[in-house]
C-alpha cells in the first residue's frame, strides 16, 4: 500500500475476547498497522501500547494507545475501572479463577437475600490480598511463575478503594440480614433460613480504584458469606473515561486492517484526559511550551490543564500561580 498520510495518535478502544492476553491485543493492533502501510514505509511503527491489563481469561474494555497519546498511558493505569463478575459458590481454585484447579469444596450455600448485605462490609478503603497468581514482583520474579513452580512466598496487602458494589438487577435485603452480614451467622430460625432461596452464583458489577484485584474481592466475599467461591466471568466494562459503548470487536479491528478507515475509529488523545480543563495558547505560548519553557503571567486556576494550540494538542501542563510548566509533552 501506498505511504498514508494520517499519522495516528489517539485511542482505539478495543473489547478483548476472553482468552487473549493485553499484549496480544496490542501485536494485533500493530500488525494492523502494517497492514495499512505504516511502519517500513514511514520509517517506523507508530507506538502502542495498552491502558491496563486484562487477565486471558477477562474480556472488555482494554483502551490501545497509538502515536502521542502512549505518553498517558500511566495516567490511564492510575484510573478506576469498573467490572461486571460472577462468583459460583461451593470451590475455590488455585487462581480464584476458572483457570486453575479445585483446592477446597463444600456444600454451604448463602441466602441470595443476605449477600447484598455483605456487600456493604466491602465498599469503601479494604485492604487486599493480591492472588498468588498475579503479575506482581517478588524478588524480581512473577508472582504466577513463583506460584506454579511451588515455591512458598508471601505478598504483602494493599490498600484499594471500592467506590461501588452491588448485584446486578436484583434489590437490596440489607436491613433483614445485616446481622448475618456482621457476625457471620446464621439469622434467626423464624426468619425461615431452610426456606431462603440458596444462591449457586451471583453477579456483581463493581467501580473500583487501582490495584484492585476482583478475584480476591470475589474470593473474600465468598468466604464472608460463610462457603467458598471463585470467579467464573469477568468483564471490564469502563476504564478511566472509556466505555463499552466505544469499544470495537477484535472482527472489527481485522476490518481495519483490511481497509476499513482508521480515522473512523480512533479516538482523539484528549479523550484520556477527560475532567482536565483544556487551555488555548497562542503561537509564541504554544512554542514556548514546546521548548520546555515557563509561561507566566496565565490567568487561569492552579492544577492540571490541557494545553492546545487550535486543535492540535501541546502539552499536558501544570499551572501554579499563573506560571504554566510543561507536565508531558506532544510532539504533532
Amino acid at each position: 500500500m501506498t505511504d498514508r498520510p494520517f499519522r495516528p495518535n489517539g485511542w482505539l478502544i478495543l473489547d478483548k475476547p476472553p482468552g487473549l492476553r493485553s499484549t496480544q491485543a496490542v501485536g494485533a493492533v500493530k500488525r494492523v498497522l502494517r497492514e495499512l502501510g505504516y511502519g517500513p514505509k514511514l520509517r517506523d511503527l507508530p507506538k502502542v501500547g495498552h491502558g491496563g491489563t486484562l487477565d486471558p481469561l477477562a474480556e472488555g474494555v482494554l483502551p490501545i494507545a497509538l502515536g502521542e497519546a502512549t505518553k498517558l498511558t500511566g495516567r490511564m493505569l492510575d484510573a478506576d475501572k469498573t467490572y461486571e463478575f460472577t462468583i459460583a459458590f461451593g470451590e475455590e481454585t488455585e487462581t480464584l479463577d476458572t483457570e486453575g484447579k479445585v483446592t477446597e469444596r463444600t456444600d454451604r450455600r448463602p441466602p441470595r437475600a443476605a449477600i447484598p448485605a455483605v456487600l456493604e462490609h466491602f465498599t469503601g478503603t479494604i485492604d487486599q490480598l493480591p492472588p498468588r497468581y498475579s503479575a506482581l514482583k517478588v524478588d524480581g520474579r512473577r508472582a504466577y511463575d513463583l506460584a506454579r513452580g511451588g515455591q512458598d512466598f508471601e505478598l504483602a496487602t494493599r490498600r484499594v478503594t471500592i467506590h461501588s458494589l452491588a448485584m446486578v438487577g436484583e434489590a437490596g435485603y440489607a436491613p433483614l440480614y445485616s446481622a448475618f452480614a456482621s457476625t457471620g451467622s446464621r439469622p434467626d430460625a423464624e426468619i425461615g433460613y431452610e426456606a431462603l432461596e440458596m444462591a449457586d452464583t451471583v453477579t456483581l458489577v463493581a467501580s473500583v480504584s487501582k490495584g484492585t484485584y476482583i478475584r480476591s474481592l470475589a474470593w473474600d466475599i465468598a468466604r464472608a458469606l460463610g462457603t467458598l467461591g471463585h470467579v467464573t466471568y469477568l468483564r471490564r466494562t469502563k476504564a478511566g473515561p472509556f466505555t463499552e459503548d466505544q469499544a470495537i470487536s477484535l472482527d472489527l479491528l481485522n476490518e481495519i486492517g483490511k481497509g476499513a478507515r482508521l480515522e473512523d475509529h480512533l479516538l482523539p488523545l484528549e479523550a484520556g484526559l477527560d475532567g482536565i480543563p483544556a487551555l488555548a495558547l497562542d503561537p509564541e505560548s504554544a512554542q514556548a511550551a514546546r521548548q520546555g519553557r515557563v509561561v507566566s503571567g496565565l490567568p487561569h486556576p492552579d492544577g492540571l490543564h490541557f494545553a492546545k494550540l487550535g486543535d492540535v494538542p501541546v502539552a499536558l501542563v501544570e499551572i501554579e500561580g499563573g506560571a504554566m510548566t510543561v507536565v508531558r509533552g506532544f510532539n504533532i
